[in-house]
């Protein structure tokens, strides 16, 4: 056929094969028995292979729209290590593109409660003292790229599953209740916003042909250090003498200048994809 002798295998893809040419060499050809000109065929074809258009890449040319369930947790000045104890609840809804078997762009928002407290579990003495708190919900807004480690929707492919992992950008606004210390002049209510990048790994399983499930782990680095009301002060009371190294008990008012704070989601999502396979026929 003369298309055939027009194209070349490429190794950009590697689901890429004489086998996916030739399927859409007929997607082509029932698109030529509607008589559309062979200009425009050509033309049709050459977009699919800018596409990596494959016969793999027909049917990962799909939409998916999804919910997620799980739990978050922060670290800060109240909480420096993950702490088990000190968890909330976070849900999302989400849509992906997927643009092959390997990349995929997500777009979603996310809700979580977010929760500290220095009466559980202090860090110190002086954290103890000093009884800072808060408890808030975060609104987040995301876009992000994912990276699939297998070809995991490959007909010949022995699994149905594929470690993946994901990075990009978002935007997260915090409401919450709280007190920086002991004896805070301002307790009670406060808010602010921040860019985060979310990032993280997870592993996707194909249940059925449009169904899918995954379980994730997401890590979001933040821009600031008031997320649990305590932030760097040009003032504060240094928590240790610096004479004896001795913990200061006054110096309750103290923040991290160094790092801000970070929050983390651990959940389930299950989506629904909508294949874009069209051959039109009379």
């Amino acid at each position: 056929m003369e298309w055939k002798s027009r194209f070349r295998l490429t190794k950009i893809n590697p689901v890429n094969t004489l086998s996916g040419f030739l399927f859409v060499g007929y997607f082509i050809n029932c698109i030529v028995l509607k008589k559309v000109k062979l200009h425009l065929v050509g033309f049709m074809f050459t977009i699919a292979l800018f596409s990596g258009g494959t016969y793999q890449l027909a049917f990962a040319q799909q939409h998916e729209v999804g919910l997620g369930l799980g739990v978050a947790t922060y670290t800060g000045d109240i909480i420096r290590r993950i702490d088990p104890t000190q968890v909330g609840l976070q849900g999302s809804l989400f849509g992906r593109r997927n643009f092959d078997n390997v990349w995929s762009i997500r777009a979603g928002i996310a809700i979580a409660r977010l929760n500290a407290a220095d009466s559980i579990r202090p860090i110190d003495p002086v954290a103890e003292l000093r009884n800072a708190g808060f408890r808030g919900t975060a609104v987040e807004g995301h876009l992000i790229a994912e990276f699939h480690f297998l070809n995991y929707l490959s007909p010949n492919f022995p699994t149905n599953f594929s470690p993946y992992g994901f990075m990009g950008f978002g935007y997260t606004i915090f409401t919450g209740n709280g007190q920086a210390y002991e004896g805070d002049p301002f307790p009670g209510r406060y808010s602010l916003s921040t860019p985060v990048i979310p990032f993280g790994l997870g592993i996707k399983y194909q249940i059925k042909d449009r169904l899918f499930a995954s379980l994730e782990l997401g890590i979001r680095a933040t821009v600031s250090d008031y997320l649990d009301k305590i932030e760097y002060n040009e003032t504060y009371i240094r928590r240790f003498d610096p004479d004896t190294g001795a913990l200061n008990p006054n110096s309750i008012n103290f923040g991290t200048q160094s790092d801000k704070d970070w929050y983390y989601f651990l959940g389930i999502t299950v989506s629904y994809s909508f294949h874009q396979v069209k051959c039109y026929q009379d």
